[in-house]
């Protein structure tokens, strides 16, 4: 069972691997025309590549600091995070089958025979749901609490948008996220095991789940200085300009359009903030320090060394800190 499971899990991941990057290229390129022709007048060959790759952008310290920091990232912890996020949701489905199946004296799943389309279409729905709240949440937490917030000034610390900007999340930080998916995503895995669905095949499932909700979220775009929309498919899918947004460092806009994938969390919650069309945001920290972030020590080092100063003055202090509003700095 379990070597059956990791081997369709393997030829799963190496299958989906190759697909999911290329319709990444493509997504990165269409919506690099599209925002070129919606901002440039004249319009040539040059001015395309140079409004692609400014040069300003390219050359600023900060995407210097995102290459180096995706390179090393991908050399120590290569297919790391997406199999971590896997073990994790898997184990809490795997309890929750045990928990349930043991307390209610059944055999999962309730209904036998593979799944059909429409209980496909119902789990991946559900999926998504289920992965798309648990990241918000988490999301919120980072901002809230100072020792998450540490850690989650890494991504904040980009000076500018160059897609790889993405990838630059602390290990730890993503480790802890996916630690987290398991909580919502694992308890939702769970039940579809208990009703439709065998753990290999919904695992296998979850996989694509996980690899879709990557493909639609457009997250190496909306890392992009690129400002796409999405018109009325914004009230329910947030676009790239409006993750542009919670990036930006005018107060106006902090602690607002927390979402991955779907916007109406945002809008449910109180925390949503919609762009002007084609507004422009300065992108980074307000730290003093911030530079010490555009450096292999400061992205990796300083956030472990920063948390552990407010976990030591919370543990001699005894009164826990909840909010990083506190702390005088801001994304």
């Amino acid at each position: 069972m379990l070597s059956d499971l990791i081997g369709k899990i393997l030829d799963k991941l190496s299958g989906t691997s190759l697909l999911a990057t290329g319709l990444l290229l493509l997504t990165a390129l269409v919506s690099a025309l599209v925002a070129y022709w919606r901002t440039v007048e004249e319009k040539s060959w040059k001015e395309f590549f140079e409004f692609v790759i400014p040069h300003e952008v390219i050359t600023h310290p900060s995407a210097k600091a995102d290459l180096m920091f995706w390179v090393t990232k991908k050399a120590l912890m290569p297919f790391l995070m997406l199999p971590a996020g896997i073990v994790f949701v898997t184990a809490v489905g795997y309890g929750t089958n045990w928990l349930f199946s043991t307390l209610f004296q059944f055999q999962p799943p309730l209904i036998e025979g593979p799944a059909g389309p429409v209980t496909v279409l119902i789990f991946t729905i559900t999926m998504l749901l289920a992965y798309d709240i648990s990241y918000y949440l988490y999301h919120v937490a980072q901002h809230r609490y100072p020792v998450l917030w540490e850690l989650h000034k890494v991504h904040h610390s980009a000076e500018v948008m160059v897609g790889i900007t993405k990838d630059r999340v602390h290990p730890l930080d993503e480790l802890m996220n996916r630690a987290w998916d398991g909580v919502i995503v694992g308890v939702c895995f769970g039940i579809w095991s208990l009703i439709s669905l065998n753990l290999v095949e919904l695992t296998v499932f979850g996989v694509n789940v996980y690899v879709m909700r990557n493909i639609l979220m457009m997250d190496f775009v909306r890392h992009t200085h690129f400002k796409i929309s999405f018109g009325p498919l914004n009230n329910l899918i947030l676009c790239p300009h409006w993750h542009q947004l919670h990036h930006s460092t005018d107060p106006r806009h902090y602690d607002k359009n927390f979402g991955l994938l779907f916007s109406f969390w945002d809008r449910l919650f109180g925390t949503l903030c919609v762009p002007k069309p084609d507004e422009d945001f300065k992108f980074g920290l307000v730290d003093r320090d911030v530079r010490d972030y555009q450096s292999l020590a400061g992205l990796y080092l300083m956030p472990l060394r920063r948390m552990w100063g407010h976990i030591a003055r919370r543990i001699r202090s005894g009164k826990p800190r909840t909010s990083r509003s506190t702390e005088g700095t801001r994304p």
